[in-house]
Parts: structure tokens; sequence; C-alpha cells
């Protein structure tokens, strides 16, 4: 890596050349591609705008979270999770993961620096990732190949419903929700059924609050396990024997069986089956943890469509108000590639590649996508396979080929 700096302003203003990719964000997935880039001798940065890894863990998750699926499925390449963890390892256990994954594979990001813009530079062939940090630090980061991992969940999702801001009570998205302890007593409306809104609707509940989710669209919802085995792994299984379509016969039957119907308790299934509907739309189905037994006693309340809010009320599509202290926004994530990577052939308006999976980690110029699968840690752990032996084979290629002389494409670095 090189650093070159303008005479006027090389305080605040610097331009490196990066020898091997530059990698934008340092969660799971950014993670997963440096450290399998390591075990190929390829060098990288890591480019990072919090001030840790793995932000969305540390800081925009509530207490009780722990991971969905067996550990097995979600550790990441090369670097199992401890035999003393647990099945389903716990928020701080798989924070204390990722770092010592960082530390086995001597992955140092750049903190705090935010990348601005990221464009392909036909002239010279590189991609240049301008960032800036929050002293005014201004840094140009030249390479041949740019990782884009800051995943599916980078930005809240926050709804534009009529008279929000009006409500007069506290409004939080759920990435800011840690705990239920301090909402006993109050009645909570919990904006969204996915598996955030049930957890929290649950934590409410044991806590003392009076939760009411909104369910306006449908869901489906499976037990964590089935006879004593992961719902997930179970799925994995039947699928290597079955087809699709049947595995979601199998799995809603044995729902119902495990749960019952819950449109009894005035959620409503989706037409097409639970895998079906991950692998067309992305909706991941909710793995129940004990929200549906809090939703069957009453003490979690289920509710439609929000038509507006008003002070301390919320009026119902139904026409039912509903006075309430707190709201809790569990209405999810999305990227924000489009906000700053200068491109449009590769990546969709929404951020996310247009290849369907498992075509979607690698675009044109050295461009390449991690964590947009919708497949989770599972599916982030391949991508980061095949980006470290594509940009693996081209990097040997070159030092095989490697002349004393300055590549031609590095005479066109600005210095500022």
């Amino acid at each position: 890596m090189f650093t070159f700096s303008s005479e006027q302003d090389s305080v605040s203003r610097r331009c490196v050349w990066v020898n091997g990719p530059v990698i934008v964000g340092a969660g799971p997935s950014g993670l997963a591609v440096g450290a399998c880039l390591r075990e190929q001798g390829v060098p990288f940065v890591v480019i990072e705008r919090s001030d840790c890894i793995a932000s969305l863990w540390q800081k925009r998750t509530y207490d009780r979270l722990k991971l969905h699926l067996p550990k097995k499925f979600c550790q990441l390449p090369k670097f199992p999770f401890p035999n003393h963890f647990p099945e389903y390892p716990t928020k701080r256990q798989f924070i204390e993961y990722l770092e010592l994954y960082a530390k086995h594979f001597d992955i140092n990001p750049q903190f705090n620096e935010c990348v601005q813009s990221a464009k392909y530079d036909e002239t010279c062939r590189v991609w240049r990732v301008k960032t800036s940090s929050p002293n005014g630090f201004e840094v140009e980061y030249i390479s041949q190949w740019l990782v884009v991992a800051t995943g599916e969940n980078a930005e809240r999702v926050v709804p534009d419903i009529e008279g929000l801001k009006e409500f007069g009570g506290e409004v939080i998205h759920a990435c800011d929700y840690k705990s239920g302890e301090k909402y006993q007593g109050k009645k909570v409306v919990v904006v969204g059924c996915g598996n955030s809104g049930m957890e929290v609707s649950l934590d409410l509940s044991n806590h003392g609050a009076q939760p009411s989710i909104v369910c306006r669209s449908s869901v489906h919802v499976l037990p964590r396990e089935i006879f004593g085995k992961s719902t997930f792994e179970l799925a994995m299984f039947m699928m290597k024997w079955v087809p699709l379509w049947l595995v979601d016969k199998i799995l809603l039957i044995l729902a119902w069986f495990i749960l019952g119907n819950i449109e009894n308790y005035g959620l409503k299934r989706p037409s097409i089956g639970p895998l079906e509907l991950k692998n067309k739309h992305g909706k991941t189905p909710v793995l129940d943890i004990g929200a549906l037994e809090k939703i069957r006693s009453g003490k979690v309340k289920v509710v439609p469509g929000i038509k507006k809010f008003s002070c301390g009320t919320v009026e119902l599509v139904t026409g039912e108000k509903l006075e309430i202290d707190s709201v809790v926004l569990a209405t999810g994530y999305c990227s924000n590639v489009p906000y700053w990577l200068q491109e449009s052939e590769f990546f969709s308006n929404n951020g996310f590649p247009k290849a369907q999976f498992p075509n979607n980690w690698k675009g044109n110029s050295g461009l390449y996508a991690i964590g947009f699968t919708r497949k989770g840690l599972a599916g982030a752990s391949a991508d980061a396979i095949n980006i470290a032996q594509d940009i693996g084979k081209v990097y040997k290629e070159d030092l095989k080929q490697k002349k004393q002389k300055v590549p031609t494409h590095r005479r066109c670095i600005s210095t500022f």
C-alpha cells in the first residue's frame, strides 16, 4: 500500500494505492472475504464507517438477541465457533466470535471512514474510493478491485405513516431498542411482524409491557425446532431428496401440528410456501421462540394495518383507536449502495445485484458483492470463498508477470 499526499493540504487529504482489493464494510461479510483473501496471500484494505467491526450487531441489536439458526450454519469460512458455545449463540457470543475471527486473520479495518463515493476510472482502469472521517480527514483509495460488503441491512427503513410526527410519545426504530425493561406497564405498538417485531413484542411482554404488534401483510411462522432439530436444518436435509414445493408443504403441515392454525390469532399465511417466498422475494419466515404463545394468551395483541397516528393515539385501518405510550418500528433495513457507488450495470436501484444467486457476487471491471444473497451468513461465506479465489488467481498471475517498472495505470494516480 502506497500513500501520496498533497503538498498544500497533506494534513487533511491523501491518496492511497492499494495493491489488493478495497473492501467496504467490516461486518461478517467484509471479515469473511478478508479472511479468505488472507489465505490466498492477497493484501487488502477494509474500510468501516463505524468505530468497530460488526457495528450492526454491536450497536443496533436488542439485548436478548440470539442467532436464529444453529451455529454450524452461521460460522464464517475457515474458522468454526468455539466448541463451548451453545447451539444458538447469544449476541455477545457472536460478537466475541467475530472479534476472534478478525484477530486470527489479522484483519485491521480503517475505522471511522465513511465512503462518500466509489467510481471506476475507465482511463486508468482502477477503482477510486473516496472516504471522509468525522475530523474532516479525506482519503482516496485506488485499487484494481472493489468488494462491496455493506450488505442488505446497512440503513434502517422508516415508513412514512400519517401523523407519526404528531404522535408525541417515544418513537424508535428496532435498531435502537435494547430491552423492554423501561416499558413496564406501558402500551407499546410494534410496527412490523417479522422476526425482529415478534421478538421485540415477546421481550416487551416479558418485561410487563402491553404490546400490540401490527401485522399488515401475511407472514409465515414456523417453530424454530421440529422433533428437536432445527427447522432450517430439517429443510436443508429434505431439499437434497425432494423438490422445494414439497418441502414447503411438509414444513407447513408440521408447523400446523406444532403451532396450530395461526390465522386464528390474526396472522395470515402467504399463498406461497416459506422457502419459495424466501427465494423469490427475500422475505424470511418467522422462527417462533415464544411470541406465538404470548399471542395465544392475549399478552401480545395482533392488530391490522395502521391508518394514522395522532397525539397519544393510533387509528387502525378498521377504524379502531388505541391509546398508546410508545412506538417501535420493526420495519427492517435496506442497502445503502446506491448512495455511494456510482455504477448501474451490476447493481440495481434497490442496492442489490441484478443477477440472482448464485451468480450475483461478481460484476465487471473488478467489482464484487458479498452479503446480498438473502441467504444469511451461509450465503456470505459462499460469496467470500468465490471472491477470494477469483481475485487470488489474477493477483498471483500479476505477481508472476511483474517487472521492475511501475504498471502503466499507476501513472494516472491523482495526488490531489
